[in-house]
């Protein structure tokens, strides 16, 4: 009983979590269809939500008859002005970033050029399963690289700096943000030992390291490859709304250090030098010392990484940021092993030599597609999704031969000998398992894939006692063996309620 009432708050919970998420989207929604007509003079024939990303704003794709857009929304206008201010002044220089084509008075919805779905990152990792890390691929990463510099030294130089947002540049306290993210977000949720007073030592120690180098640069703070777009063979780039005044440094690490890239560490070295060849060419006094302080800045933009996907995976449980988690450890692993963490940060190595021995890091962080897969009675109605996904499958298995008709089947289920038997000597009954098996394997791989959490796959017949059961045994133990997922099977109807 506790359970059902459990699953009745649960339920409660989601319809008003849903109800309240409507409201809002409905108003999103008519603000931007406003916002489109005023910009278009055509009334959206079309409003998409795109997929949420690691950010709390929301896109839209919005067609009209001949015009077409994506409306953003985001509440915190002040990060909003900052990102059209940076479009505008990138435009000017040449610089492929979204147009802006419309903005709302209070600044909380935008139109942008529409740029398609195509990611570089996507790209690069289709290149990398078919070929590996060939030439085209490594062209890729230098083209990333040479827009990066003009960015950074050209577009950079005259950029008016007080209008970006949080802050204007990179100062210490933007560091210790960095650090303490990491320490609140993924130490102290994971419970890694380290002593705070040392550790706080260390991190004041390591943000006066980080301000020696000339820090009069644009960066774009999040430059990866999951922010560029891939639009008629060119790269246009995106989610530069946090850049700032700072080093060279830190986006160059941002890039070679990018955890679900998995670049390998002789190929960073070599995008290293190409990087400071080009630094070279426009401006070589830029460079003094600039290996020396290189993996200071790659050390805190893993830190920094890390809590993001401590929050945005341990606190928000989003499937993306806890898969990617292990790889950022293993960034952490290398910077000890070639002894790029400074020896007088004691407390803080100290804490990453736990942190990188952590022993079921891949077991807690690599999210498994959990699959349910239900019998039940149509007479009581299909099983409720508590997920919250909704979607998945459900399969009516009231055509197939029914043993419940038969005296001696009635006191068994579909999970008994006697009944299994019946069912399995009807080819129609196998066809019927193997349909189901097809359609729904596909979409476990399309699932696991795109990093789902859940999927319910549920068979009903009359009683929800025999051939739903069977059904339902016979699909899970089909897909017992596939890797990255967790298999739930639950015989409704033979639940104590």
């Amino acid at each position: 009983m506790l359970t059902k009432c459990k699953r009745q708050i649960r339920l409660k919970y989601l319809l008003l979590t849903n109800k309240n998420h409507t409201i809002l989207s409905e108003n999103i929604i008519k603000k931007l269809s406003e916002l489109f007509f005023s910009w278009s003079k055509e009334q959206p024939a079309e409003i998409k939500e795109l997929p949420a990303s690691g950010s709390n704003r929301k896109y839209f794709r919005i067609s009209g008859k001949s015009q077409q857009a994506v409306g953003a929304y985001n509440d915190n206008t002040a990060e909003n002005k900052a990102f059209i201010g940076l479009s505008h002044h990138f435009g000017k220089y040449g610089l492929k970033v979204p147009s802006v084509f419309c903005v709302s008075e209070d600044f909380s919805c935008y139109l942008l050029e529409d740029l398609g779905d195509e990611i570089l990152f996507d790209k690069l990792a289709v290149i990398r399963q078919k070929d590996g890390i060939s030439d085209e691929f490594i062209n890729y990463y230098k083209k990333l690289l040479t827009d990066l510099i003009q960015f950074q030294m050209v577009a950079g130089k005259s950029l008016d700096f007080s209008s970006c947002y949080p802050v204007a540049g990179f100062d210490r306290q933007a560091y210790l943000w960095d650090l303490n993210y990491f320490k609140y977000n993924f130490l102290k949720p994971l419970q890694i030992p380290f002593d705070e007073y040392l550790l706080e030592k260390d991190f004041i120690e390591f943000s006066t390291m980080l301000m020696i180098p000339e820090s009069s640069f644009f960066v774009y703070r999040d430059f990866q490859a999951r922010n560029v777009m891939l639009k008629d063979g060119d790269y246009f780039f995106i989610d530069f709304q946090d850049g700032r005044k700072g080093p060279l440094h830190y986006d160059l690490a941002s890039l070679l250090f990018q955890a679900r890239a998995d670049l390998p560490f002789e190929i960073r070295e070599n995008l290293i030098d190409y990087y400071l060849g080009k630094v070279e060419e426009i401006e070589p006094e830029s460079l003094l010392n600039f290996r020396e302080h290189f993996y200071h800045f790659a050390l805190v933009r893993v830190l920094q990484t890390l809590g993001a996907y401590g929050f945005r995976g341990l606190f928000e449980r989003k499937p993306h940021f806890l898969q990617s988690i292990p790889k950022a450890i293993e960034n952490v692993k290398w910077l000890l092993e070639n002894d790029k963490i400074p020896e007088n940060l004691p407390e803080l190595k100290k804490c990453l030599g736990f942190l990188v021995l952590y022993e079921s890091i891949n077991e807690d962080f690599a999210p498994a597609l959990t699959v349910e897969i239900n019998s039940f009675s149509f007479k009581r109605g299909i099983p409720s999704d508590l997920s919250g996904n909704g979607g998945g499958f459900v399969f009516d298995c009231r055509g197939l031969p029914n043993p419940g008709r038969y005296e001696e089947y009635k006191k068994f289920t579909g999970s008994d000998s006697p009944v299994s038997e019946y069912l399995a000597s009807f080819p129609e009954v196998a066809e019927f398992i193997e349909s189901a098996l097809k359609m729904t394997a596909g979409t476990i791989k399309t699932y696991t894939n795109r990093n789902f959490t859940n999927l319910m796959i549920s068979f009903g017949c009359t009683g929800g006692r025999h051939r739903s059961v069977y059904c339902a045994n016979q699909l899970a133990r089909n897909l017992q063996n596939i890797p990255g997922i967790k298999l739930v099977v639950r015989h409704r109807e033979q639940e104590k309620i």
